[in-house]
């Protein structure tokens, strides 16, 4: 359930039989301190200044039309015209019950969009460095929070597979294939593409060749293209295995390259001219937008054909937003790329609004991202100064997990080592990076992201663990709980209103594509089990008493494994 959104709706309605205009908003938020209610709405300052009428006043129209009879304790105006909202306990102890019985943990699946999500997004015949890992862990974050909450989510793996490096690089496959037979596999595509660049810079018949197979394959050749789905193909399975590893839902049908839009690109730039948008300007095509000046304030030009013929990433952009909105009838398209990339995004995106390619209502969404430093402050690199490639990122997570969890906890089995190994190697590392705000750099620190205090993946994976040892230890199963959730404690109460709250962290994610968020609704919930859990005796207490608190701990765990779960990460039983 979403108690924000109950509230709000209930309030606006209030709102407008108090004289507000229909689209007004209640701005109901959490509140921040218990004195002043479990939920504050800051919208009546706002409508009250629009109306003319003072704020407190206008606050006791709006109780005066509120029913909230069965949800509230208390209602109170506070300040120059904030309400604060007291919910009922009951109401709480009721709607834990249902999210407990509940598949969903009470949440209503009420989003029906459908929404495509680019993200990842590896170049072909290039090994996936760490610059791929926010892309991948964040965009697939949003993906599983949209999927959780009922939209249709289609994944687009938008892969950089063409280009004229591919005259090249299959004229580089080709002299390998000749040489080393079918036995010939591509295990280190960069030194692969390092080949193939050396012999293009230095053999100029090799460069003959390389540019000859670039025009057919452009024109459809079919050896030419047989050689490039090689290619393709050989990088995505090496992709698919750190899919794997990074517990990613991205599989190999998701792969929608950039070549895929190619066939498109003559007819758009056609009709960019035919439509005034796109001007001859030194024999390239060039849109002027009006919206980007550039450093003498004049309209900025965007090519989207260059004076050779070729066309640019802009234009390949447009076709994506094109075929995204037409082909796949999608309400919401999010891309999640680097900062740098912002400004080439509105600039695409304006052009295809411009052309009447989508509608006002196709929603076009940058969710832009910070870069991983070092501890220096520096872009994250290897000790001489190479780029990381993600695999190895991953064999040292498990490398320091393995010694970590060796010291924590020697009499795992073997089997239950390696689970919980693999669990905190690669929770810590994806966990580290989604609970920072995606729009800033951060610092990759191995310390801080494998430590099991704060908020960090194996805090949070050991919350959940230590949860479910209040079961196992005294052989209870959680399914068979009976009575009703009392909530007679304050931090029964508080652990309860948290719980109810997960649902508000879930839909911000999805729509805001902040998986951070929902990482520090887990971190409080975590914190608030705690204090309940000191303060509240389970397993000592009157039965009626250590049911509920049962019940209120079984749906703690189940949240946390939920949420670690929409976040890709996995938690085991035993730590």
């Amino acid at each position: 359930m979403n108690i924000q959104h109950i509230l709000s709706e209930k309030i606006k309605q209030a709102m407008i039989a108090a004289g507000a205009e229909q689209n007004v908003e209640a701005l109901v938020r959490q509140s921040g301190k218990p004195q002043f209610g479990d939920y504050q709405a800051n919208g009546i300052m706002g409508a009250a200044k629009k109306l003319g009428c003072n704020p407190r006043e206008f606050a006791q129209k709006v109780l005066d039309n509120l029913n909230l009879d069965g949800i509230v304790e208390k209602l109170e105006i506070a300040g120059p015209g904030f309400i604060n909202i007291f919910l009922s306990s009951e109401w709480l102890a009721n709607n834990a019950e249902q999210a407990l019985n509940s598949e969903k943990l009470g949440i209503q699946l009420s989003q029906t969009q459908t929404v495509v999500v680019d993200y990842s997004s590896p170049n072909v015949a290039k090994e996936m460095h760490v610059g791929h890992l926010r892309s991948t862990i964040i965009g697939d974050g949003v993906v599983r929070a949209l999927e959780f909450l009922g939209n249709k989510v289609i994944r687009a793996n938008h892969v950089g597979d063409w280009g004229t490096q591919f005259g090249m690089l299959i004229a580089y496959l080709e002299k390998m294939e000749n040489e080393h037979a079918s036995e010939m596999e591509l295990s280190d595509l960069e030194a692969f593409y390092r080949a193939a660049k050396e012999h293009y810079d230095s053999d100029a018949e090799f460069a003959e060749k390389a540019r000859n197979y670039v025009v057919k394959l452009q024109s459809g050749d079919e050896y030419c293209r047989t050689m490039w789905q090689k290619l393709v193909k050989i990088t995505m399975v090496q992709n698919q295995q750190n899919y794997q590893r990074l517990n990613v839902t991205l599989t190999e049908n998701d792969v929608m390259g950039e070549s895929l839009y190619n066939p498109m690109l003559p007819a758009i730039v056609a009709d960019l001219q035919a439509q005034g948008l796109a001007v001859e300007d030194e024999g390239a095509l060039v849109v002027y937008l009006d919206e980007f000046k550039n450093k003498d304030g004049d309209p900025m030009g965007v090519i989207v054909q260059k004076k050779d013929g070729g066309f640019l990433y802009t234009t390949t952009d447009i076709a994506a937003a094109k075929y995204r909105y037409e082909t796949l009838k999608a309400d919401r398209a999010l891309v999640f790329s680097d900062t740098r990339q912002s400004q080439h995004m509105q600039q695409a995106w304006l052009i295809t609004r411009k052309a009447g390619y989508v509608p006002d209502s196709f929603s076009l969404e940058h969710h832009n991202f910070g870069m991983m430093l070092g501890k220096d402050g520096k872009p994250f690199k290897t000790r001489t100064g190479g780029t990381v490639k993600l695999a190895d990122l991953l064999d040292e997570a498990v490398e320091r997990a393995e010694k970590l969890i060796a010291e924590k906890n020697p009499n795992l089995t073997a089997c239950e080592k390696q689970a919980v190994v693999e669990a905190v190697a690669i929770g810590a590392v994806k966990y580290s990076d989604l609970s920072k705000n995606r729009t800033t750099d951060y610092v990759f620190d191995w310390d801080n992201m494998l430590s099991f205090e704060g908020n960090t993946a194996p805090y949070m994976q050991y919350a959940y663990t230590r949860i479910r040892s209040i079961f196992s230890k005294a052989r209870i199963d959680p399914t068979q709980l009976s009575g009703k959730i009392l909530l007679n404690e304050e931090k029964e109460r508080t652990l309860a209103l948290k719980l109810l709250q997960f649902e508000e962290a879930v839909t911000t994610v999805a729509k805001e594509g902040t998986p951070h968020v929902l990482c520090q609704y887990l971190y409080e919930l975590a914190g608030i089990f705690s204090s309940f859990y000191e303060a509240c005796p389970i397993l000592n207490a009157e039965e009626n008493i250590k049911q509920s608190r049962l019940k209120l701990a079984s749906l703690a765990a189940d949240t946390l494994k939920q949420g670690l779960d929409l976040l890709g990460i996995k938690t085991v039983e035993k730590m």
